[in-house]
C-alpha cells in the first residue's frame, strides 16, 4: 500500500480522536457485513452509536465495557436502519479481521488522543 499524501500538522489537529467505553452492544442484523452496533460513553460528549464489523474477533460480552479509540467530528452516516456517529478506530491484521486500536492501560472515558 502506498503512504497517503502528506498533511500539515494543522490537518492533524482537525481530527477529534477520544477514548470511548463500550456500553452497549447489539448484534447488526440488517448490515450488508456482519457488525454489531454500539454505543460508546465519551464522557462529557455524552454517548454516541457506531456499527462495527468486529465480530470475528470480538464477542458482545468480551466488548461490553472495553475501552476504545474513535474519531468523533465525523459526520454521521446511515448504514441500513441505522445511524453510526463515531468512527471506532480499527487495523486489518493477516487474516482479514479487524482488531481495535485501544488504549493498552486504563484511561479517562472522553480523553482526547494527541
Amino acid at each position: 500500500m502506498e503512504k497517503k499524501p502528506e498533511i500539515s500538522f494543522n490537518d492533524f489537529l482537525k481530527v477529534d480522536i477520544r477514548i470511548g467505553t463500550i456500553i452497549s452492544v447489539n448484534d447488526f442484523a440488517k448490515a450488508k457485513k456482519p457488525a454489531y452496533q454500539l454505543k460508546i460513553d465519551f464522557g462529557a460528549l455524552g454517548i454516541k452509536k457506531s456499527s462495527a464489523q468486529i465480530t470475528n474477533l470480538y464477542t458482545k460480552e468480551e466488548l461490553l465495557n472495553q475501552q476504545i479509540s474513535a474519531i468523533v467530528n465525523f459526520k454521521p452516516r446511515q448504514i441500513a436502519n441505522f445511524m453510526s456517529e463515531v468512527l471506532v478506530l480499527g487495523i486489518y491484521n493477516t487474516a482479514g479481521n479487524v482488531v481495535l486500536l485501544k488504549p493498552s492501560k486504563p484511561c479517562k472515558t472522553g480523553e482526547i488522543i494527541s
